[in-house]
């Protein structure tokens, strides 16, 4: 559909509108009594949620492209149907294929309490068959209210049996690296990056002073991130998930990722609900899985 057509049937007048974002990738624009919001129909991608009277919880690279075949930096990217590299080879699309493909708009909602439903859909094609041969229907639910609610729902709609892993790589914006610290992970066990040697974090708060790839498994519990220079907490919860991701590339790496400015590295921390590790998901044909995070501020 094209955006006329877009806002024809799905627009919702002066709360859910249609229209051409940047370099004319189609987004959704949602401004109700809680927050305003955008969402790219390219990747099902929530950009930015910013509650009324608030910063915008999600922190968006400048330098992201915004270009049909790349993945955009920032916001909340779908990693489907696997998470990272592809498990056996590296050279298919880094985190999947669900972040550089157009879903459909399936619907749009008021809710009762004035929140705001939109719901996208992404279903097998020839394309993505190559890359991943097997039938399935996922569909990404957003839910803008007094809350952030991003649900990643998948389906096997064929007759064989598969395993993905996925993840919600929410980009939370604060003031500064330095400024912030992350409560909710003591005495969790994690992974670098990768690696196979399992650790514990002994301490209560997490403060972020190098690079950090952190994957902590058998983790269910919500994360607070405490800014101290935005004088504010953002909360990240979840559902159906035991791998929470926290990530930041520090100052080396953030210099050899092109679509990341050099110094914004400072200015973001990624708290993840993720399906990887021991947590991957094996659904049988017509069997279903549901993945949620909820972002506020408490």
């Amino acid at each position: 559909m094209n955006i006329s057509e877009l806002n024809e049937k799905y627009r919702i007048a002066g709360e859910v509108e249609f229209t051409n974002g940047v370099s004319g990738l189609p987004v959704i624009v949602v401004s109700n009594q809680f927050a305003t919001a955008i969402i790219s129909i390219y990747g099902a991608h929530v950009l930015s949620y910013q509650p009324k009277g608030e910063r915008d919880i999600l922190w968006m690279s400048e330098k992201s492209a915004f270009e049909e075949g790349k993945a955009i930096r920032g916001g909340i990217p779908i990693c489907f149907p696997w998470f990272g590299p592809h498990p056996t080879d590296t050279l298919l699309p880094q985190h999947g294929f669900a972040r550089l493909s157009f879903w459909d708009v399936a619907e749009t909602t008021t809710l009762n309490n004035g929140a705001s439903k939109i719901k996208l859909q992404l279903h097998q094609t020839p394309a993505t068959t190559e890359l991943w041969p097997f039938d399935f229907s996922a569909g990404i639910t957003v839910t803008i209210g007094a809350k952030l609610e991003v649900v990643l729902n998948v389906i096997n709609t064929g007759d064989k049996t598969f395993t993905y892993s996925d993840a919600l790589h929410s980009y939370l914006n604060v003031s500064d690296i330095s400024n912030i610290n992350i409560d909710g992970l003591r005495l969790s066990n994690y992974y670098d990056g990768f690696g196979t040697a399992e650790k514990q974090q002994d301490e209560t708060l997490l403060v972020i002073a190098k690079e950090e790839n952190r994957r902590y498994v058998h983790h269910t519990a919500d994360c607070i991130v405490y800014d101290k220079g935005f004088s504010r907490k953002i909360r990240v919860a979840k559902t159906g998930s035991k791998v929470t991701v926290v990530w930041n590339p520090g100052a080396k790496t953030s210099k050899t990722i092109a679509d990341i400015e050099d110094e914004g590295y400072k200015n973001f921390i990624c708290v993840e609900a993720a399906n990887s590790y021991d947590d991957v998901i094996t659904l049988e044909p017509g069997k279903q899985f549901t993945l949620s995070t909820i972002i506020d501020i408490p």
